[in-house]
């Protein structure tokens, strides 16, 4: 499934996706942080690498790959994933699950959203 219109807006750092009046407005961080690079899913399963410190992310460039895919290429420098629209979908259909899922990870890790912070837990 293709979506009838992709919009950028930098500004807020949303990716809004179109699929035939199902609207879906995607986060750069959630996007980021869910990229089907291998960098992030790994190169198997249980290879996957947990992003965090993303909150500030931003989308600096959008590109087409061929006819079923975007290249997104975000402000900390990674490039490497192509989404393609069965990808993206599948992403907006279920980013509640997801991104829940994902702050649960991050949470279990000790690791935080925020750029250059670490979560501490005191035991007494």
């Amino acid at each position: 499934m293709k979506p009838t219109k992709v919009k950028l807006h930098k500004q807020s750092r949303i990716l809004e996706l179109d699929f035939g009046g199902q609207l879906f407005q995607l986060s750069a961080e959630y996007l980021r942080v869910h990229s089907p690079s291998a960098e992030v899913k790994g190169h198997g399963p249980g290879q996957a690498v947990l992003q965090f410190g993303k909150k500030e992310v931003g989308i600096r460039q959008l590109e087409l790959a061929g006819n079923y895919a975007l290249k997104i290429y975000f402000d900390d420098g990674h490039d490497s994933g192509i989404y393609t629209w069965d990808y993206l979908y599948d992403l907006g259909k279920n980013q509640e699950s997801y991104w829940q899922a994902y702050l649960d990870a991050l949470q279990a890790a000790g690791k935080s959203r925020d750029p250059d912070t670490s979560v501490v837990k005191f035991i007494g």
